[in-house]
């Protein structure tokens, strides 16, 4: 059998180094994506160094050009695609905490650019690969986006990852005739840069939902929104 290939995005720090750590143990031949090229090659050699298959690519999610660059870099490098994390996530409106009424458009439409337009851009660019090898799509979401829990603050945050769940949705739905899952997951309150040192959860805690609806076989759940215990959570 041909190794399997993955991706994830904004990956030299965090959840996301954790999830490429987890997927080269089980054997994927990873691309670990950052926005700049050196923060990729630095973590990506720390996993080269514990003897996994790890490749370090920039991908700026925001950036049309970018991902068009790694699509075409990362299929003439490893030539197939199985499993996508988009990953890449900001929290812009975290110091500010600001009423809506107040939050300046600027940091909306910044939020919006990484944690929503960012996995759609990334996941139309990629779905070729992704669908010849009939693979999997886990866009990492938050709780913070559920309509049904919903409450003040962090109007950005909040709303980019409850547009994410409905982009979740809608390509689950379209592709799955052509055999690709798309999943989205709340991996939980995780300390790193953006969870903040007083989360009670370790990044490897929160990588294990993300691996788990990363490497779903084909007769798996798509359309799904799941928590850190594996369980569908409501929208």
């Amino acid at each position: 059998m041909e190794t399997k290939v993955a991706l994830v995005t904004g990956s030299n720090r965090g959840i996301g180094f954790e999830v490429v750590r987890r997927l080269a143990r089980r054997g994927y031949r990873v691309a670990l994506a950052a926005r700049r090229l050196a923060a990729a090659e630095e973590a990506a050699g720390r996993l080269v160094a514990e003897g996994l298959e790890v490749w370090p690519l920039e991908l700026d999610v925001t950036s049309d050009a970018s991902v068009a660059a790694a699509f075409q870099a990362l299929e003439e490098r490893l030539g197939r695609l199985d499993a996508l994390v988009n990953n890449a996530g900001v929290l812009l409106d975290e110091d500010r905490r600001l009423p809506g009424l107040e939050l300046p458009i600027e940091a909306v439409r910044a939020t919006y650019e990484v944690n929503t337009f960012g996995p759609l851009r990334v996941t139309q660019a990629f779905a070729p690969l992704l669908v010849r090898q009939g693979g999997n799509v886990v866009n990492v979401s938050s709780v913070m986006g559920q309509l049904a829990s919903a409450g003040p603050g962090y109007l950005a945050y909040r709303s980019s990852k409850a547009a994410l769940n409905m982009v979740t949705r809608v390509l689950a739905a379209e592709l799955a005739p052509r055999g690709v899952r798309v999943n989205a997951v709340h991996p939980g309150w995780i300390r790193t840069r953006m969870g903040g040192p007083e989360a009670p959860g370790r990044p490897e805690e929160g990588a294990e939902p993300i691996v788990w609806l990363a490497t779903l076989g084909p007769d798996s759940p798509t359309g799904g929104f799941f928590g850190p215990d594996l369980k569908p959570l409501d929208w």
